[in-house]
């Protein structure tokens, strides 16, 4: 089994995100919310993301070894949803984060790293003692992801509209993923 790793994006990591973001499958399962008339991001949108990083946003490149060397294979943003200033998640409890995961190569897709890069963004959040949970919010017709996260240990809790997009919001607690992990973990 292949080791994965989580490093922090960099701007040097733009030009691979904007490819990654023009897959179908990323498209087709990311909503609209920063698409412009065309159905692409935005010019700049990585340039923003990736310069407003803090302790609210984050951005990650998930890594596969290979031998000695390591090579991306997706991207991960946790957020705290109660502090984030556009205030997406609308009124929420503090203390909760929330991931958006995606693998970027259609060839490591269904290779299990999704999993095992998702396992370590949960792991990352819940390292902070006053992280309760963790939300997510699939596109509630992406019926792949939301089979994924259920997997995971995610529990649906309501649909919930972001903008245009119809969501169907997943949340795991500390208690549920410590009684989910996998043993030996």
């Amino acid at each position: 089994m292949s080791d994965i790793r989580l490093r922090p994006a960099t701007v040097a990591d733009q030009p691979l995100l904007e490819r990654w973001d023009e897959d179908e499958d990323v498209t087709s399962s990311s909503g609209n919310d920063h698409l412009d008339t065309e159905g692409v991001y935005e010019n700049g949108y990585w340039t923003h993301e990736l310069a407003i990083q803090s302790d609210v946003y984050e951005y990650f490149i998930a890594e596969v070894r290979e031998g000695d060397a390591w090579r991306p294979i997706g991207a991960i943003q946790i957020i705290d949803p109660h502090r984030e200033p556009t205030h997406y998640w609308g009124e929420i409890e503090p203390n909760l984060r929330a991931i958006d995961i995606w693998l970027g190569e259609p060839g490591d897709r269904g290779k299990g790293y999704g999993e095992r890069a998702m396992t370590a963004a949960v792991e990352r959040c819940f390292a902070a003692p006053e992280v309760t949970a963790i939300i997510i919010d699939p596109l509630n017709s992406n019926t792949r992801a939301i089979k994924f996260y259920q997997r995971m240990g995610f529990v649906p809790t309501h649909r919930q509209t972001f903008g245009d997009d119809d969501c169907l919001v997943h949340k795991i607690t500390r208690a549920e993923w410590l009684a989910a992990k996998p043993q030996g973990d």
